[in-house]
């Protein structure tokens, strides 16, 4: 529950990554400006996958919370949609994986991010990358069309993530997969907390206990789900038991899911 509509949200949260994009510094990595290693951290920080070549004006706008990659497994001629693709690091690096008989798609609201990433595009000669405009509450993309749904920090932004793991859920195909990395918590933000539009764009107070997220992702229809702390990956939080008492914990998870096969 909030005080502000998810129409102030949106906005609010666009801008701000409208702004990073605008004020990029070259050769530097910015920040969503939560101030917490866990997010917002250097790409080279957060990556198993190898990020190769990929030139830093890509990588530092990445603004991730973790590494979907490893969680993924991308084959060669799959399709894979960017949820948040922002400057397009992520899709650039599952182009690399799917091949040339791939096709990904990054889908952000933020048109100068997009602009970002198809310069970006342009750059790298990448030519199975797809950008499109949209909110991913309600993706621009066709139903049961996509092998691999992927996201690096980007639905604790959104005001209904239920919502978004519908929209996921439908986009995918029979048997595909949700891959994503995000920020949660354990307990909850006060509903003054919840209104603070900074720390929510910053992906603070957007974040859902992790109780909530991860029966939203079951409600969208997923199956074989798995969250797990980022910092401690030895436990399976889709299986804890009561509730957490204390103030919020915010902390990166490693999120997988499975859209069955009837």
């Amino acid at each position: 529950m909030t005080l502000i509509a998810p129409e102030q949200i949106h906005e609010f949260v666009r801008d701000r990554y409208g702004q990073i994009a605008e004020t990029y510094v070259p050769n530097q990595a910015a920040s969503c400006g939560c101030g917490d290693d866990d997010c917002c951290s250097p790409a080279a920080n957060l990556y198993e996958t190898d990020l190769g070549n990929l030139p830093t004006d890509v990588t530092g706008l990445s603004l991730g919370c973790g590494d979907p990659f490893t969680l993924a497994g991308l084959e060669a001629g799959q399709t894979v949609l960017d949820l948040g693709s922002g400057a397009g690091m992520d899709c650039f690096l599952a182009a690399r994986q799917v091949g040339p008989t791939g096709q990904v798609i990054g889908v952000d609201m933020t048109p100068a991010m997009l602009a970002k990433a198809e310069q970006n595009k342009a750059r790298l000669g990448v030519t199975q990358v797809e950008f499109r405009l949209g909110q991913i509450e309600e993706l621009p993309v066709a139903s049961d069309t996509v092998d691999v749904v992927i996201s690096n920090c980007v639905i604790n932004l959104s005001p209904d993530k239920a919502a978004v793991f519908r929209e996921a859920f439908r986009v995918l195909l029979p048997g595909g997969r949700l891959a994503v990395s995000d920020m949660v918590t354990q307990g909850y933000f006060t509903i003054e907390q919840r209104a603070d539009l900074p720390s929510w764009a910053a992906c603070i107070s957007g974040a859902e206990d992790v109780r909530d997220y991860i029966a939203a992702i079951r409600a969208a229809g997923f199956s074989d789900i798995s969250v797990r702390d980022k910092f401690n990956p030895a436990v399976e939080l889709a299986e804890l038991a009561g509730h957490y008492i204390g103030s919020p914990r915010l902390f990166s998870t490693a999120v997988t899911a499975v859209k069955p096969l009837v």
